[in-house]
């Protein structure tokens, strides 16, 4: 759900901040913190924020590697534009799939997945290439992670 509205006021981004970095503390902690505001309004401020779309979920961020799987790389598929839908569909299935993205430029549709080793990656990608629609694929496999995923310092520009 896109979010409607723009922008966050210090308020928001002070609660965001402190439910990031503590994100086992309850609201009533949160709010008795020195200078914070109320729990009633913690939690309105959280749910006007969830129903605006703002934030997207509360849970747990899992790592691939703690899970067994330490391998990600980025696969590019060259795909037909009329099986996008049942490419799309298909690929939700692949429980190696971190996350895809249809794109402009080189490709069609970049994929995100984690494996237990390089081989397990191949059988992936040779997973993927059976799917009717999908033409072909360019991976790369990553080495190491610069910036993790983030959103948070889009949320500090508020202009």
């Amino acid at each position: 759900m896109p979010a409607r509205r723009k922008g966050l006021d210090a308020l928001d981004l002070e609660i965001l901040r402190l439910v990031r970095e503590r994100p086992r503390t309850g609201l009533l902690e949160i709010a008795r913190l020195p200078r914070r505001p109320r729990r009633g309004t913690v939690q309105a401020r959280l749910d006007r924020m969830s129903a605006d779309g703002v934030i997207t979920g509360f849970g747990p961020v899992l790592s691939p590697a703690a899970l067994g799987y330490p391998v990600q790389a980025f696969a590019t598929l060259e795909v037909e534009q009329a099986s996008r839908e049942h490419i799309s569909a298909a690929l939700h299935a692949i429980p190696e799939l971190l996350e895809a993205h249809i794109v402009t430029g080189q490709g069609d549709v970049w994929c995100r997945l984690a494996g237990r080793d390089n081989e397990h990656i191949q059988r992936v990608i040779d997973g993927m290439l059976t799917i009717p629609g999908v033409r072909r694929s360019t991976t790369v496999i990553t080495l190491s992670e610069v910036v993790a995923h983030r959103v948070h310092p889009l949320a500090r520009l508020r202009g």
